[in-house]
């Protein structure tokens, strides 16, 4: 491998590595998508108060992924952000809509009541996570678009991707997408269950409920996730060659046995999940079940990234033009960008101790009834 080839595989796992933390802080989206769920006014303030003070991790790391997508596979964020856009404005809305119902839910002077904002954050929580799961969907199943790097000459239409007139709302109709989608929500809303068992101190029935909601809601994903890697593994796919983009069965099982240390990492990582979730469902005495299911949640996603992207795998197949499908060689940024950003992509660690340093400080004291009549910030 030339350095080149170094650098874009070392990018190409950092965004799997967003990817996988993104997955992971996708439990604040699942939270939200409970409020309404057989529980009280007291506990439902309990659990946006919870979740209020990580909403804005979730934000960030959704505006890094898609920053470092920009600088380091700058042809993949024009033709899938750019031209599948009623995807992705959907996506920003969902979001959007979050962050002002944080904001002013309870805010005085608010003629629209608390409810109002907490339909905001329901619908972030069911749109958001479905349509990102979709969104991550195409980069296997492909997307409606061709590529003609030799517009970027035309001075009347300099347009490299061109997306077809539906621009992303096909991606929302294919039901293997939709898989991907679902199984991203019931994710979420485990993931939010193990996180308030581990966060909400001192209510025994909630804590009850979410114990019985992570069961409920675990199962359903993996049912659903089951049902998506049978439809991946024995999905077709494109890798590109000496001569362009060939068709390749399974290709994404032969990937996995081909990088086995990818399969192992996968089986490693359901494991993780199913013990956090089956104990924490089960064990009333344990709360840490969303470090062992959110880490093996993480794993499961980075392996995906990896075989979408690695193995000169097409990672966003073109379903109308195969050779215009992108992969880690044909779209990412030259040599001089990516290794400026891999020296900056050292102060990384330094970011993340800095989140793990903030996680410590909020999870302090659990939340709690006394800790939200205190002086303690209300959303």
């Amino acid at each position: 491998m030339n350095t080149l080839e170094i650098l874009q595989a070392y990018w190409w796992l950092l965004i799997s590595v967003l990817g996988s933390a993104l997955v992971f802080l996708l439990f604040v989206q699942g939270g939200q998508s409970m409020l309404h769920c057989n529980v009280s006014t007291a506990q439902r303030q309990l659990m946006v108060n919870s979740l209020g003070l990580k909403w804005e991790l979730t934000f960030t790391t959704l505006v890094v992924f898609g920053g470092a997508f920009f600088a380091s596979f700058p042809l993949f964020y024009s033709t899938s952000f750019g031209g599948a856009y009623w995807l992705w404005m959907l996506i920003l809305l969902s979001f959007v809509v979050q962050a002002f119902s944080y904001e002013f839910r309870r805010k005085r002077g608010n003629i629209y009541g608390t409810r109002t904002y907490d339909t905001f954050l329901m619908f972030n929580g069911l749109v958001g996570c479905v349509l990102l799961g979709v969104a991550v969907g195409t980069m296997f199943f492909g997307g409606a678009f061709t590529v003609d790097k030799t517009n970027i000459l035309n001075p009347g239409s300099p347009v490299i991707s061109n997306w077809a007139s539906t621009h992303g709302l096909e991606a929302i109709a294919n039901w293997k997408n939709l898989f991907l989608g679902f199984a991203v929500f019931f994710l979420a809303r485990t993931m939010a269950s193990l996180y308030f068992i581990n966060n909400i101190a001192g209510d025994s029935d909630l804590t009850s409920k979410m114990r019985r909601k992570a069961l409920i809601n675990g199962l359903v994903f993996a049912v659903l996730f089951v049902a998506f890697l049978v439809v991946l593994l024995l999905q077709s796919g494109y890798r590109f060659t000496d001569g362009g983009f060939e068709e390749e069965n399974n290709i994404y099982l032969h990937n996995l046995l081909q990088m086995w240390w990818f399969g192992a990492t996968l089986l490693i990582g359901v494991v993780l999940a199913l013990y956090g979730i089956f104990r924490s469902a089960f064990d009333s005495k344990w709360n840490c079940g969303i470090w062992y299911a959110g880490i093996g949640a993480a794993l499961v996603v980075l392996v995906l990234f990896a075989i979408a992207g690695y193995g000169n795998t097409a990672y966003l197949p073109s379903t109308i033009d195969p050779a215009s499908s992108l992969c880690i060689a044909n779209s990412s940024s030259s040599l001089f960008t990516l290794t400026v950003m891999s020296w900056v992509s050292l102060l990384i660690p330094f970011v993340l101790a800095y989140i793990v340093y903030v996680w410590a400080k909020m999870n302090a004291r659990p939340m709690s009834e006394t800790e939200l009549k205190g002086d303690a910030h209300q959303y």
